[in-house]
């Protein structure tokens, strides 16, 4: 865990007049729980809360004035592929969020500094204290450089298994599943590996922390293969 911001504020590209919300906002629940007088128990939930309220603005604006022949359904369905865990916690990773998380020990050995959902929360807060210290303009600027960038391959990464199935079922007689064929790490922090048959060969394969994400992952990779998308 680095000690100091600089890095970090470069790569938002936001300098906070109250630097302590942004503490706020990379302190973890473990970190608050193990260091009670240090934090007062407060950690970045909250301020997440916000954060995640914020982002769901700025993107649904963003929609609305740049894709106006959208439907609701289009757009919100848009929208969730950009402000989903994978997506958010990609973005964390992109800034290098990761090195600034307060973590308990247990948490930080156990594999939680990159964990998709901690990073994604994170993220989410960092959000949250950027508006709280400057309002919405730094905020809005910095989720347009970072989210609202290819914004097509962010949703067919979303929906790669719905769009693998629509294509493996353009094709009568083709069949198409999935098969977890590894797993490590301890138990809180396993990595599965996943991959995707087409007709019984194997057309993809993904990692995750979850086996739906593993799939997900592999099913991307598919398309690829298959020539859907560029990689």
């Amino acid at each position: 865990m680095k000690d100091t911001y600089d890095e970090l504020i470069k790569a938002i590209g936001y300098e906070f007049k109250d630097e302590s919300l942004l503490t706020l906002a990379l302190t973890h629940s473990s970190y608050a729980n193990e260091n009670k007088k240090e934090t007062n128990g407060e950690y970045n939930e909250r301020i997440e809360y916000l954060g995640d309220a914020v982002l769901e603005l700025i993107v649904s604006d963003y929609l609305y004035r740049n894709y106006t022949d959208a439907s609701e359904g289009k757009m919100t369905k848009t929208r969730a592929s950009l402000v989903c865990e994978y997506t958010l916690a990609s973005c964390a990773r992109e800034i290098g969020l990761s090195e600034y998380i307060r973590l308990s020990k247990g948490e930080d050995m156990t594999g939680g500094r990159f964990r998709d959902s901690i990073l994604s929360d994170a993220f989410e807060s960092v959000l949250g204290a950027m508006y709280l210290d400057g309002g919405i303009e730094p905020v809005t600027r910095f989720v347009k450089e970072i989210l609202l960038t290819d914004i097509e391959s962010k949703q067919l990464f979303y929906d790669a298994k719905t769009t693998l199935q629509e294509k493996v079922q353009s094709h009568k007689g083709d069949s198409l599943e999935y098969e977890i064929i590894d797993e490590s790490g301890p138990e809180h922090n396993k990595t599965f590996v996943a991959v995707a048959k087409l007709n019984g060969e194997v057309i993809g394969k993904g990692e995750g922390k979850t086996k739906k994400s593993a799939e997900q992952h592999a099913a991307y990779r598919a398309l690829i293969e298959l020539k859907v998308v560029e990689n």
